[in-house]
């Protein structure tokens, strides 16, 4: 599904077409969207992203467009706008499903005409420019339920791309850590070189709802908290946010383990309750219904280790 993303891609940066990219948030649209234009005949122009779900309408509106002095109060000084400043280029509306339908109508005017006003201004200004556009949600049911326009969308959807979840392409879970982890021990001058074959499993069988994103996050995060150069389950489930199989309920936690040993299966429970209790023995002992002696034994039998638990070296 990916390479097909990839090839539609591809075969359309050539061409001026406007492109509405599809898809979770957290996919990689706008990394599809960089792809288009440094693959286009527009390449060494501007490319100008906009996050449309980040601004109010009142301010999403001078962003696009720009602003004349005194056009509103605080506007001390002319604005150029993203449509002026990606002239010649391709300009990126990304979460465009989040614009209101007022500004979705200035936004059909200045696609169709490649043209606009500033705000408070007269003077209409014409720009030659590509349009990339993305939504997370449904734009053909946003249309239905009357929250965007039928014709902006028929305008926008003249080659719609979809990028497909991580969760159904999987093969590409493991190269994208990778690729994270290179760049992350760079960034923090970690030496840490692979992902214990625990940890390659827990993320292929994990379901990832954050897509890449939340992927990028748990690599920096393993690297930051890990001390060997092989990073293993405890660096991986250290801090608040990391992701647990207990997200989702009684299937998520039977995915997380699906295609694991007994004994890779029992080290992952022991690791998620010291998480859970904040690596305290013998709470994570009663939450797993066990003698503290029992736990103490299978912590040294899968070599589960972390620094709280050194003790410190006595002076000489």
């Amino acid at each position: 599904q990916l390479k097909t993303c990839l090839s539609t891609a591809l075969k359309v940066a050539k061409t001026d077409f406007t492109i509405l990219l599809t898809g979770e948030t957290g996919v990689g649209k706008e990394l599809i969207a960089g792809l288009i234009h440094h693959t286009s005949l527009r390449k060494n122009r501007p490319f100008i992203k906009v996050n449309c779900a980040a601004l109010p309408e009142t301010l999403l509106e001078s962003e696009l467009f720009g602003h004349e002095k005194g056009a509103f109060t605080g506007a001390i000084n002319q604005r150029i706008g993203r449509f002026e400043q990606a002239n010649g280029g391709s300009l990126f509306l990304d979460e465009i499903g989040d614009m209101s339908l007022r500004t979705q109508a200035k936004v059909l005017r200045a696609i169709e005409r490649k043209e606009f006003e500033r705000v408070g201004g007269g003077r209409t200004i014409k720009v030659d420019l590509r349009f990339i556009t993305a939504s997370n949600k449904d734009l053909a049911k946003e249309v239905q339920e009357g929250n965007f326009r039928e014709d902006l969308f028929y305008r926008l959807n003249v080659v719609s791309i979809r990028t497909p979840p991580l969760r159904e392409r999987k093969e590409d879970i493991i190269p994208l850590a990778n690729y994270f982890l290179l760049k992350c021990c760079s960034d923090l001058k970690k030496k840490c070189t692979s992902f214990s074959p625990e940890i390659q499993k827990y993320m292929l069988s994990y379901h990832w709802p954050g897509n890449i994103r939340e992927l990028r996050n748990m690599v920096e995060r393993a690297v930051l908290f890990s001390e060997g150069e092989i990073i293993g389950m405890d660096g991986f489930l250290a801090g608040e946010t990391a992701p647990r199989p207990e997200e989702g309920g009684e299937k998520a936690i039977m995915s997380s383990i699906e295609g694991m040993t007994l004994k890779e299966a029992e080290r992952m429970l022991i690791l998620h309750a010291l998480e859970k209790t904040n690596w305290v023995q013998k709470d994570a002992a009663k939450l797993l219904g066990i003698s503290k002696r029992v736990m103490n034994y299978k912590i040294k039998k899968h070599g589960i280790q972390n620094k709280r638990w050194r003790k410190p070296e006595r002076a000489a």
